[in-house]
């Protein structure tokens, strides 16, 4: 708030005392005016004006520089935390009661905001709590599908696995998703191979592909980036998962690695449905399932792709897609150099 405007704002509250002091002038000067052999002559009446006016000018500018002082104090500047720190130094009892008002907001938002903290920790402690141990039964049914392999058809064998694999991505979504406030306890950046991560995540989605028939192909040399290699494969687990999920029968996918002045690229080029343009702005953001995961029979999350865009910028990956319906989409992980990146700061 400028000065001006504090200024406008101190005098249109003071409008009635305005008012007040003009009919009391008025007054004063009809009772004078009337009293009989009374020296009022104009004259007097314009220097009785003149010093009521300083003085109605000196009260005021002496109330407005105590009051601005305060209004400084409760005038939010940029980047101000305005819920961290209490008032104080009031003068009046005006200003008494303002700053023991928002004194108790302030106080109260803060014992709200412990509560949702400790909310938040306790169901994040219980969301990691009940993913190890879930985690066990679903090895177990591995195990248990693996001793009767032999005793049941190859296709249902097939299915109970890859049902079994949805389960395991689906807990690791909840995982990671629980996980992403406190990814910077959680990450070790190192150089790692580009193939030394993609090719585990294919074998992990063999299955699909078989039950699919779908074919892949990685292309272009071998590259190394500065990253995290654990979150680097759940984000890439997720772009192929959800590639394979919305490419049909007898697709291809392309696995692109290249490199320029700027950084590295991995390119995850699919041959399957496409996303429509109004869908394309809103892909990357949390639950939402676009017209194909509404339309297909694919049980879309909304976790995949927002899980990969928040963990790919935590990385300082930038994550990006392009698409053509009906021909195919393709997903981009770009691996800045360090001095490029240097640059763009």
């Amino acid at each position: 708030m400028t000065k001006w405007r504090v200024l406008r704002s101190f005098l249109k509250d003071r409008w009635l005392l305005f008012i007040g002091w003009l009919v009391f002038f008025v007054l004063t000067v009809l009772v004078f005016w009337l009293t009989p052999h009374s020296p009022m002559d104009w004259g007097t009446v314009g220097y009785l004006f003149l010093m009521q006016s300083v003085l109605m000018v000196f009260f005021l500018a002496i109330s407005y520089l105590s009051k601005r002082r305060f209004w400084q104090k409760i005038t939010p500047k940029p980047g101000d935390s305005l819920l961290q720190n209490y008032l104080q130094g009031a003068r009046s009892a005006e200003e008494e009661r303002i700053e023991s008002y928002i004194n108790q907001l302030i106080r109260e938002h803060q014992e709200l905001m412990q509560q949702v903290v400790s909310n938040q920790e306790e169901q994040k402690e219980y969301i990691d709590s009940w993913v190890h141990e879930i985690k066990v039964p679903l090895a177990a049914s591995r195990l248990l599908l693996h001793s009767i392999e032999f005793d049941i058809p190859d296709e249902k064998f097939i299915l109970l696995e890859n049902e079994l694999n949805r389960m395991n991505e689906y807990v690791e979504q909840v995982l990671y998703v629980a996980r992403l406030d406190s990814f910077s306890k959680d990450y070790l950046v190192q150089e790692i191979s580009l193939k030394a991560v993609i090719q585990p995540v294919l074998r992990s989605q063999a299955n699909y592909f078989i039950q699919k028939n779908l074919h892949y192909a990685v292309e272009g040399e071998d590259q190394q980036v500065l990253t995290d290699e654990k979150w680097l494969g759940f984000i890439f687990r997720q772009l192929v998962s959800n590639a394979v999920k919305y490419t049909p029968q007898n697709g291809q996918l392309t696995i692109r690695i290249e490199k320029d002045a700027q950084g590295t690229y991995l390119h995850l080029q699919d041959s399957g449905l496409g996303i429509p343009k109004e869908d394309m702005r809103r892909i990357f953001d949390k639950g939402f399932t676009g017209e194909n995961g509404r339309q297909t029979d694919t049980h879309s999350t909304g976790l995949g792709l927002f899980l990969a865009k928040s963990l790919a910028k935590e990385l300082g990956i930038e994550l990006t897609a392009s698409s053509t319906v009906g021909k195919g989409t393709t997903m981009t992980l770009f691996f800045p150099l360090l001095s490029y990146y240097e640059e763009k700061r």
